[in-house]
């Protein structure tokens, strides 16, 4: 990664930052639970899978991804997020919160996204 971002693979308690670069902050909020603030594009939606996959570890749990605090997601950013949406059945990422812009462009591409909805 480089200088401007950060990826902390040590084990994380509820609230504490796991990534954080100029435009985009993930904190973990529960053993198995995240919040996103900022801006989700290119420059970052490799490093947002990591942190999901570091929340993940080898569980087969859900996680509970909180969207509230976005306030943009261009399609590499959408395609972390929607994927593991893709077969119900081995869903593992719940969105919760999801922005009305997001929600839209959800929409527009024929995936509901209320059934993304795990909160």
């Amino acid at each position: 990664m480089t200088g401007n971002r950060r990826l902390d693979t040590r084990e994380t308690t509820a609230a504490e930052v796991i990534y954080q670069d100029v435009q985009l902050r993930v904190v973990r909020t529960g053993p198995r639970a995240v919040a996103f603030h900022g801006e989700i594009d290119i420059s970052n939606s490799e490093a947002v899978m990591e942190a999901l996959a570091l929340v993940r570890g080898t569980s087969t749990d859900v996680i509970v991804a909180d969207l509230g605090g976005l306030t943009f997601v261009d399609v590499s950013g959408l395609r972390v997020l929607a994927l593991p949406q893709l077969d119900v059945r081995e869903r593992w990422l719940w969105l919760c919160n999801i922005p009305a812009s997001l929600r839209r462009l959800l929409i527009m591409l024929n995936w509901d996204p209320e059934r993304a909805l795990g909160c």
